[in-house]
């Protein structure tokens, strides 16, 4: 395994880390974990070199905390540097962030959590944050010792992160990226802002959800005329780990051969390890996926509110998602969640007021007409 500097922290870490959200290998909705066989996972992993673990409190219905507590049992626990998370929804003063964090501890069966990050932050959640006295708390949790470093992880656009990054004394970020997000959320823009404040990257979404693991026919061609022969995923985690900026790189897995898998591919990725005809390579990839978009709508929502309730941004992404990466909107979450609610294209009734406000002036009406016949209107 190969470990990486965590910026300007004292410490290195392993360039995989093992998300402990995915051990059920549930699409979405079920929640149950077989407790043996994610212990056995996490314990796999660790005993390969894995030493940065991440879970968060509302992870499969709160239980993955419980089950990552009982896995770092037996030692197992001095050997790692534990990840978790606190999300707004459920704190609202400084008495219930300390119950919250004591709750942790306890499911954690630990005295104190290495990386304690405020969950999923954009500008708005921020501010939320800072009206509550979160960075105080965080500060004097430090002071204790109940946690060790003062992080967020972060879901938004890239104004948001530059200002939330330099707005307080953080230790470590977490970030979507991918080779699709180089310009989505904080992006390449975001990291080498980090960067250059030398604060740690924790990257999510390496593989995008799983969209990256399973190349599409026309992108699969590229990577096969390739002299050097690798798996999608493989490619994925290397485009990351070349880059400097990024401490580790989470992949959650939920089967033996994925953990073998991930250690067998991070036992040799560092910064700088990408040729020229690779990076050439990953850039072609990525126009392969693009080229497969069925519409260019960028979800500025100017279109938005729809007169009748129709989700156009939200309908148009897994329109695109389904193109491009070929997921199933019957076991897409976000698409299942606009049937549920009533906000599905069925809706429209071609009133045109989405038209006059888009800036790209998409042809949105008939757009929404066929994406709702190539999603199959699936049942709520």
């Amino acid at each position: 395994m190969k470990y990486r500097k965590f910026g300007k922290l004292d410490i290195e870490g392993s360039a995989f880390g093992l998300g402990c959200m995915r051990f059920n290998g549930a699409a979405s909705g079920d929640s149950t974990i077989d407790e043996k066989k994610a212990i056995s996972l996490i314990r796999r992993a660790i005993d390969g070199g894995v030493n940065y673990l991440d879970t968060a409190y509302v992870y499969l219905d709160k239980t993955s905390e419980i089950v990552l507590g009982k896995a770092l049992l037996d030692g197992y626990r001095n050997r790692v540097t534990v990840a978790t998370k606190m999300p707004k929804e459920a704190v609202h003063n400084r008495a219930e962030m300390q119950a919250l964090l004591d709750e942790e501890l306890k499911k954690l069966q630990t005295d104190h959590i290495d990386f304690y990050l405020m969950h999923g932050i954009n500008r708005e959640k921020w501010e939320a944050f800072k009206e509550i006295g979160a960075p105080e708390f965080f500060d004097d949790m430090k002071k204790e010792g109940k946690i060790r470093y003062k992080c967020f992880s972060f879901h938004g656009d890239y104004e948001d992160f530059a200002y939330i990054i330099q707005d307080s004394d953080w230790d470590m970020v977490q970030i979507q990226y991918n080779f699709m997000d180089i310009d989505h959320q904080a992006g390449t823009k975001g990291l080498e802002l980090a960067g250059s404040l030398r604060i740690p990257v924790v990257i999510m979404e390496g593989l995008l959800g799983g969209r990256l693991a399973n190349a599409p026919d026309n992108v699969q061609a590229l990577y096969d005329r390739f002299p050097v022969k690798r798996s999608a995923v493989e490619w994925a985690f290397r485009w990351l780990c070349d880059r400097p900026e990024i401490a580790t790189v989470l992949s959650g897995c939920n089967e033996t051969a994925q953990i073998d898998d991930n250690l067998r591919i991070f036992d040799s990725l560092e910064p700088g390890i990408m040729t020229p005809e690779e990076h050439h390579l990953m850039d072609e990839v990525r126009k392969a996926y693009l080229s497969r978009t069925k519409i260019g709508c960028t979800s500025c929502r100017y279109c938005m509110p729809c007169p009748q309730g129709v989700n156009i941004p939200g309908i148009f992404s897994a329109w695109n998602d389904a193109s491009l990466y070929g997921t199933d909107p019957k076991k897409d979450w976000g698409f299942q969640n606009l049937v549920r609610n009533g906000q599905t294209a069925d809706h429209c009734v071609a009133c045109g007021a989405c038209e006059a406000a888009c800036p790209q002036h998409l042809p949105i009406i008939d757009s929404l007409r066929q994406a709702w016949k190539e999603l199959d209107a699936p049942e709520g």
